[in-house]
């Protein structure tokens, strides 16, 4: 088994060397600059579309924007949020959130010209289901099937061995097991089950749980998390300052922390953030194709409020509970170092260990059946409908078997599919920035029209 990890740990390190890394933040900086700071001056509207309908009974699609942005943020608010930022802060120490803030600003430019690509090339499959996502924009906006395809093989890989399975499903078992004691074999039994009766109908269903789980288990987990920071709020300025200051300076070893060079950090974040937000990864654009909307630009914007949601303001709390009550240099790693920080910054601590349990519980629950989906849609691209069944047969039988494998293993192997995955995406993004400055122009040439007309008929 040691082998084993040391040959993954030499190919992860390849994938996310610093090729990659460059490439994934710099296509964020160049599409922030193309888009003028959209993530910055579009953010209000954005989240006032979030909350207002698109005329949707008229528009195309399989379920609300609302949804959609529900089922996307099911699969990225997970245990990147609760144990991603955890094993960050432990390989790269507090300058990793830093860095996780970074990529998530230039990330959220990225996630915008996602979701605007998704809707705009999306297409109906055979069962009368929306199908969109960077397999389709990159076969019919850049011309290229082989890359389309390429990326399509890796989505299938990320769903079956990366973010949708293995880290989820051991994320669970590790807390249903410090808390309740749950035996692994029941836990691995529930979460089949539970899984295969949501997953079996599809996006509607997929959709409806997201929309009424999402937004309760991300309000559940900041409300917990405030509350740490409010009882410690003397400690907030220093913390920032520690973060700020680690990311730009090596991190000497202290306690249970071994040290970290800023390259670490830069690495760590970066790659932890984006396996939370999944900016650039090219996931999310599946499930925003299927929202019922008459505009790209639209749901772009909607889409983008997702890597805000995810990591400015939970994968924040997070961090900053764990450096503020001092469990990241601790022996402690994973879900257990983060569910010692909440159990440390409360006087009850019990109230801490359940905010992480019942939060990690519904985030991991939540990304499995949005990558259940994401899959689903890149295995219809390849092999047509028929391939669809034999796709969830396969899923569920990973959920199955993921209580059992090693954590550490586990989060190798999810990097390096998940970098995979992001570089076909990243280059159609790049191929096909001219499309989305034209969509957006011409979208806010048109909402400042329609404001001047509206400010003429109020005069006359």
């Amino acid at each position: 088994m040691s082998n084993l990890l040391t040959l993954f740990k030499s190919i992860d390190n390849v994938v996310w060397g610093p090729p990659l890394l460059i490439l994934l933040v710099g296509t964020g900086i160049y599409l922030t600059l193309r888009l003028g700071l959209l993530q910055i001056f579009k953010l209000p509207l954005a989240l006032k579309y979030l909350f207002s309908k698109d005329h949707e009974a008229e528009a195309e699609g399989d379920v609300s924007s609302f949804a959609a942005l529900c089922t996307a943020l099911s699969a990225t608010i997970g245990t990147g949020n609760i144990v991603g930022v955890a094993t960050a802060i432990k390989a790269g120490g507090p300058g990793a959130l830093f860095w996780m803030w970074i990529a998530a600003f230039f990330g959220m430019a990225t996630k915008y010209s996602e979701g605007l690509l998704a809707v705009k090339y999306r297409t109906v499959d055979k069962n009368g289901q929306m199908s969109g996502g960077p397999m389709y924009y990159i076969e019919k906006g850049l011309g290229n099937k082989w890359l389309a395809k390429m990326f399509a093989v890796f989505g299938i890989g990320v769903a079956f061995f990366g973010i949708g399975t293995f880290a989820q499903v051991n994320a669970i078992k590790e807390v249903a097991k410090d808390s309740f004691n749950m035996p692994i074999v029941a836990t691995a039994v529930i979460l089949t089950v539970l899984v295969s009766l949501v997953t079996i109908g599809g996006i509607k269903s997929i959709a409806g749980v997201a929309e009424r789980t999402v937004p309760f288990m991300a309000v559940f987990y900041v409300v917990g998390s405030i509350m740490i920071l409010v009882a410690n709020a003397s400690l907030i300025p220093q913390t920032i300052m520690l973060v700020i200051k680690s990311a730009f300076t090596p991190t000497a070893a202290a306690g249970g922390f071994l040290g970290a060079t800023v390259m670490k950090a830069i690495q760590s974040g970066v790659a932890r953030g984006v396996f939370s937000n999944e900016s650039g990864l090219g996931s999310a654009p599946i499930a925003a194709a299927a929202a019922k909307t008459k505009s790209c630009v639209r749901q772009g914007l909607i889409s983008m409020t997702g890597t805000f949601f995810d990591t400015i303001v939970v994968c924040t709390m997070t961090g900053l509970v764990l450096i503020l009550t001092g469990a990241w240099n601790s022996n402690l790693e994973g879900a257990n170092m983060t569910s010692a920080a909440f159990k440390g910054g409360l006087s009850i601590p019990m109230i801490g260990q359940m905010i992480v349990t019942i939060g990690l519980i519904f985030f991991a629950f939540t990304t499995i059946l949005g990558w259940n989906y994401y899959g689903e849609r890149c295995t219809e691209y390849l092999f047509g409908i028929k391939g669809i069944k034999p796709y969830k047969v396969i899923y569920i039988i990973l959920v199955a078997s993921g209580s059992f494998l090693k954590l550490e293993l586990i989060w190798v192997i999810a990097d390096i599919v998940n970098g995979l995955m992001a570089i076909p995406n990243l280059i159609a993004l790049l191929g096909l920035s001219g499309v989305v400055v034209a969509e957006t122009r011409k979208y806010f040439k048109i909402l400042e029209e329609e404001k001047i007309g509206r400010v003429e008929s109020i005069k006359g």
